[in-house]
């Protein structure tokens, strides 16, 4: 739709000029191909999971988009079985467009912090800039494909 994508732009254009008036350049800025938030196509592999920006999760919440966003660390154990029931759900739910956005709980401190994780495998759910869900050390799939399903306003 036509309306839609001006709205898109003028919201990504907005975001871009905002980020730029502060300074921000580099590896903090997501490319424009990174930036579409269209949900993948039946049968289409999603972008892996990126690593937590401050841009790039105001763009996605701009754009109203369903983010997951992962508290982890490398070497937690839950943290990779949770990685492995998200990134199945992601590739049996492609359109929900589900973006995965990872904090490092061991060097992204201000961000555990803003998003008050207690600990590595917390995870975050958004749809745009509402919380709809928090969970510690979850990793039952049903609990977590019904959490996104929720938020993302598909039960």
């Amino acid at each position: 739709m036509p309306i839609r994508s001006t709205e898109r732009f003028q919201t990504a254009s907005l975001a871009l000029a905002a980020i730029l008036a502060l300074g921000l350049s580099g590896p903090a800025l997501a490319s424009p191909a990174e930036a579409t938030t269209a949900p993948a196509a039946a049968g289409t592999q999603q972008a892996a999971a990126e690593p937590f920006t401050a841009a790039r999760f105001a763009a996605l919440q701009a754009d109203n988009a369903l983010i997951l966003v992962d508290v982890a660390a490398t070497w937690c154990p839950t943290c990779k079985a949770q990685k492995a029931v998200i990134d199945a759900f992601r590739q049996q739910h492609p359109e929900l467009g589900l973006h995965v956005l990872t904090v490092d709980f061991d060097t992204q401190k201000d961000w555990v912090k803003h998003f008050k994780a207690p600990r590595q495998s917390t995870l975050l759910v958004y749809k745009g800039s509402e919380q709809r869900w928090f969970a510690v050390a979850e990793t039952r799939e049903d609990v977590i494909a019904a959490a996104l399903r929720q938020a993302a306003g598909s039960q």
